[in-house]
């Protein structure tokens, strides 16, 4: 059974090795996440963990100001099990929650994030200028 709750401090080390564990969406260059835009996210907006059996295997962050979806990643050895979708839902009821119409975020081209997001009702805005593809959703 998965649990979703905020991310806390101690949590760090676990999301970390999630995000350089993953296979798509890798991180070339570590420093362009800092530990202060990190704290950010736990301190003041929306910074979510899932848990299973005990153990955090995925994690949602997002910009409560301006409706940004800026991380969705999930372990590699628990993908497919609902975790993304349950993070994804949760993160977009506290955006709709904070007085939000809809929620944007941007990912690669030809990813599983790609199809993952357009599977779940998000549609495609085209490249941005660094030219993922950016993606809206309406929060009904």
């Amino acid at each position: 059974m998965t649990t979703i709750r905020a991310a806390t401090p101690a949590d760090q080390p676990r999301i970390d090795a999630i995000r350089m564990g993953v296979r798509e969406n890798v991180l070339s260059d570590p420093a362009k996440v800092t530990p202060e835009e990190v704290c950010w996210y736990r301190e003041h907006a929306i910074f979510l963990v899932a848990e299973e059996a005990g153990e955090v295997v995925a994690f949602a962050c997002a910009n409560h100001q301006t409706g940004f979806i800026w991380a969705l990643f999930v372990d590699p050895s628990h993908e497919g099990r609902g975790h993304g979708r349950a993070l994804l839902d949760e993160a977009l009821a506290r955006l709709k929650g904070a007085g939000h119409a809809q929620a944007w975020l941007t990912t690669g081209a030809g990813t599983r994030a790609e199809r993952f997001y357009r599977r779940h009702g998000w549609h495609d805005m085209g490249r941005s200028l660094d030219g993922q593809l950016a993606f809206i959703k309406t929060l009904g």
